[in-house]
């Protein structure tokens, strides 16, 4: 066990900015028993509540990023990602695949970042649009927590901001692997995982 000392960091480093990941229409409007992919109980809860920090995101001027992954309906862009447990998910022209724009709030003024990949990064122009907006801080809400939240943590961290992942307003494809993502996070930036009232208390502050 290391006895480096922890440094501690404010929750919000400079600019903020709120992605809200992969929250999409299929979560409320799919109830099926079986999905293409698996989700840990209480999961559209944890969705509805994402609404609370996009709402206090607005309400404090902090920009809002809604990243949406899509796929070309030829499946030509999946790559090795149905080589897991996923099948196939989020094809253009689906109503599931669109952003949840209307239970999560969306506003003119919003952005959208769509993805091929897990990561928000990967293959878009999100950190384009994160350099204009001068963010340091990235908020993270969506899902799934353990796949496209981790991944875009991951990357985030590797080009210097001080990224957040709000753990009520994110969900996994089970109990465990939430709970695995949010400690390898946490072990990446010390204070990364939040919870939404901490989150929300510090924009109004």
């Amino acid at each position: 066990m290391t006895s480096k000392p922890k440094q501690a960091r404010n929750l919000i480093e400079g600019r903020a900015a709120l992605l809200v990941i992969d929250i999409q229409k299929s979560t409320f409007i799919d109830n099926s028993a079986e999905r293409s992919i698996d989700n840990m109980p209480g999961y559209k809860d944890r969705m509805i509540a994402a609404r609370d920090l996009v709402d206090a995101a607005h309400d404090n001027d902090v920009p809002v990023i809604f990243i949406q992954e899509v796929h070309r309906p030829d499946l030509i862009d999946f790559g090795r990602e149905l080589d897991g447990d996923e099948d196939v998910h989020c094809l253009e022209g689906d109503a599931r695949t669109e952003i949840a724009k209307e239970e999560m709030g969306f506003r003119k003024g919003d952005y959208e970042i769509p993805k091929r990949r897990y990561s928000a990064f990967f293959g878009t122009d999100l950190e384009i649009l994160l350099r204009g907006l001068k963010a340091e801080t990235l908020i993270l809400c969506g899902g799934l927590t353990d796949v496209c939240v981790h991944y875009t943590f991951v990357d985030g961290h590797q080009s210097d901001y001080f990224c957040r992942v709000v753990e009520d307003c994110v969900g996994g494809s089970s109990v465990a692997a939430h709970e695995a993502a949010l400690t390898a996070m946490e072990y990446l930036q010390t204070g990364a995982v939040q919870t939404r009232a901490a989150v929300i208390d510090e924009m109004s502050g």
